[in-house]
Formats: C-alpha cells, structure tokens, sequence
C-alpha cells in the first residue's frame, strides 16, 4: 500500500528520519547555492519587480505559499521570504500595497477581512486555488455512537455536555479557532444562537497545542470536542467515519456579511459552516501593471488531498523551512508538467 508521501509526493526518497533530517539542514545550509526545480520557458516578465509575500502563523499554510513563491521566482519575480502576519491585518496590507499578495485566504471565510479591506475595489481575487474545503465540530465516534450525539445543539443536555468535560467544571469543552481566524467569530455566533452557552466552553488559545492535547486525549480512550477543517493533518490521523464524526447544526446560523447563508451541504447535512474555497489574493493595482503574475495566481490549482499529505509530513516532524521548501520542490517535479503550463500562461498573458 502506497504511503501518503509516495502517492503525494513521490519525488521525495524514503529514507530514515535521522537521513532526512540531516538532508533538511544540508539543503537549509545551501540553499541560497541551489537552484529549484527545472521548468519549460526562459522569459522573465518579473525581472527587477519585488513582491511581498504574507502568511498566518499556521506552519499548514506554508507549502501552499511556497508554491507560489516558486512560481513566481521562476516568471523572474524578486521574492524575499514571506512575512506572517495575522489573517485581517494581512489582507489591510495587501489592500493597501504595503503588501503584494496571500496566498491563503478562504472564500466565505476571510470575508470578513476581505469586505474590510476594501473588497474588489482594492483587491484581486481571481482563481480557486484550493477547492471544497470543509469545517465544523467533530467528537469521537466511539462517544456519538454510545449517546447517540449527532448535533452540536444536543450539548444543551448537561448530562452529555459533562462528557466532554475536560477542566473540571461540568461544562463541555469545546476546542475551537485562534482569535483573528474568522472562524471564532461562527465559533461564538453558534453558541449564542444554539443556546449551548450555559453548558459549553470555547477552549481558545493555541489551536495547534490544543488539537495536541485533544489527540492525547482521544488515544487515552477519552470523549473529544473540537473545532475542525480540511486540509489539516489531523484528518489523516483520526479518520473521519472511523475515528470522529462530524456533529451536525440544527440549522444554518452565520454572523456578519455571512449572515443568511445556507450552510448545508449537498450530501444534505449541515455542518454548520460552507464549504470554502483557497485563493490567492493580490493588491489589484499591482496585479494590474503585473499581468503575468495576475494570471498565475488565477491559473494555480493544488488538490486539498496533496495539502492535508503535506500537511501530514510536517506533523511528523518535517517543519523546518528547509522541509517545506524539499515538499514544494518534490511536489513540482512530480507535477511538473502542470506547473509548467501555468508558467506557460503567465508568460503568455506578459505584455509584448
């Protein structure tokens, strides 16, 4: 059976994690020496232009802001490391033009941010990068099927709020989205409009230690409640159907420029958050005068599954920046003829 970095990632050698490692700090060490991955074309639209690439702090959303980054070096773009930078004053940024691009903004999830920051009026946004993301409460299966809980408004019940009980005080403790997210704002909308705020915690703080903790908890034999979505690696740990189950909401209740949307889903149940899509978003009068990148970050696709099998390496340890950039390199090569095409557009769409 083909592991995920073989099916994903096939470029990438199967070693013993001490060989990998050493391997990381020899590319870390030479990398300023190294050239990337071999592509079809040589014009160079981007010469001489800098571009400011921000990202959130979440080490899940790096590979796909490294692609991007590939791409663009090889258009001749002048790319210095990304910056992080939290989610709303990312998108102020690149609005603004202090800032070029992100490359991890989720459509209806960043809405908020995006509206903020003066929407298409100052903003391009062109292209679904990553599609069909989903989100929402999960709990351990083992739990939902005992009680019989499928939806987040039977927590109203003491009795099975108790279960998920994890600081002592009776109350569930739901484990949910770092404040700037987007999602906190569902997150507390919920529990107001739901009436679970007398027997519910929203446990908020750093996601990435907290879904530890809530692993830890789940191999200890232990009920869980937490906030979720694809890609993340945590979806290839605890199998969805196998290991957790998607708690479902009495009907669709969204906050803001999202109010009034229909959050079920064409399977028919309702997850309590649409689906959402990844796009690169661009300062529009930069993308204006840089139509070759304009059309790049329109054309660039990558499947949620090879995210969430990235996303898989760097939970088991391959996190360093020389590790993400091994996986893009690794995903280009095993892709190569796709990432050429888009560089074939870009270049296409240069003015002659």
């Amino acid at each position: 059976m083909q592991t995920l970095q073989q099916k994903f990632f096939p470029s990438l050698p199967s070693r013993p994690a001490t060989l990998l490692r050493q391997a990381a700090a020899l590319a870390a060490f030479c990398l300023a020496a190294v050239a990337g991955p071999a592509s079809a074309g040589t014009a160079q639209p981007g010469k001489g232009v800098r571009v400011t690439v921000l990202k959130s702090s979440l080490a899940e959303e790096s590979f796909q802001t490294v692609l991007v980054m590939k791409a663009l070096q090889q258009l001749g773009y002048d790319v210095p490391p990304y910056k992080e930078v939290d989610y709303p004053l990312a998108h102020m940024a690149v609005a603004s033009g202090d800032a070029t691009l992100i490359a991890n903004h989720w459509n209806p999830h960043h809405s908020e941010f995006y509206k903020a920051a003066g929407g298409d009026a100052k903003l391009s946004r062109k292209g679904v990068y990553s599609a069909g993301a989903a989100q929402g409460y999960m709990i351990d299966k083992k739990t939902a099927e005992q009680y019989g809980i499928t939806h987040i408004d039977q927590l109203k019940d003491p009795k099975l709020a108790q279960l998920f009980d994890m600081s002592g005080d009776g109350k569930a403790d739901l484990v949910g989205p770092n404040a700037g997210w987007g999602g906190e704002a569902v997150v507390e909308h919920h529990l107001d409009t739901y009436g679970l705020r007398s027997t519910v915690n929203y446990v908020q703080g750093n996601y990435t230690a907290l879904i530890s903790e809530t692993l830890a908890r789940f191999e200890a034999g232990k009920p869980v409640l937490f906030y979720a979505w694809t890609p993340h690696w945590l979806g290839n740990v605890l199998k969805t159907g196998q290991d957790v189950v998607w708690l479902q909401v009495p009907y669709s209740a969204m906050p803001g420029v999202q109010a009034g949307t229909d959050t079920k889903l064409a399977n028919g149940k309702n997850y309590g958050f649409p689906l959402n899509n990844e796009y690169i978003v661009a300062n529009k009068a930069w993308v204006a005068k840089n139509p070759a990148a304009g059309k790049l970050f329109e054309v660039m696709q990558v499947p949620l599954t090879d995210i969430s099998a990235q996303n898989r390496l760097i939970h088991q340890g391959e996190k360093s920046a020389a590790d993400i950039e091994r996986h893009a390199d690794a995903w280009i090569r095993a892709h190569q003829k796709t990432f050429d095409s888009w560089l074939e557009q870009a270049r296409a769409a240069a003015p002659r």
